[in-house]
């Protein structure tokens, strides 16, 4: 990722080696199930892995791109303010998985 992508994307860093930066889909607290149940979010619940947005990529990371879907241990995460907004900074080898519409014959991905 360029200096020039990081403004246009309205970030106001560059990202650098291995580190991806991600925005946190819905909200933390309470969630849904498939039913549309409302589960609190004091329901205790084994380690659940969380999903994110990519939305910048440092110069080293090869599996991600920015847009991609990622499923990361919500426990294991930097947390940061950019323009009023919280992201969470990962390192490409702490994504559990690259969600993919369709994956290549020599790459692997999660199909939803």
């Amino acid at each position: 990722m360029t200096a020039d992508s990081d403004h246009e994307n309205g970030l106001p860093i560059r990202l650098l080696h291995d580190r991806v930066l991600v925005k946190l889909e819905g909200s933390e607290g309470e969630r849904r199930s498939s039913a549309g149940i409302v589960i609190p979010a004091t329901a205790s619940v084994g380690r659940r892995l969380s999903w994110a947005t990519a939305v910048g990529v440092g110069p080293n990371v090869r599996s991600i791109v920015t847009g991609d879907r990622v499923l990361f241990d919500p426990e294991d995460r930097s947390e940061v303010e950019l323009h009023g907004r919280g992201y969470v900074l990962l390192r490409e080898r702490d994504v559990h998985a690259v969600a993919a519409q369709r994956v290549e014959p020599d790459s692997t991905g999660l199909y939803l």
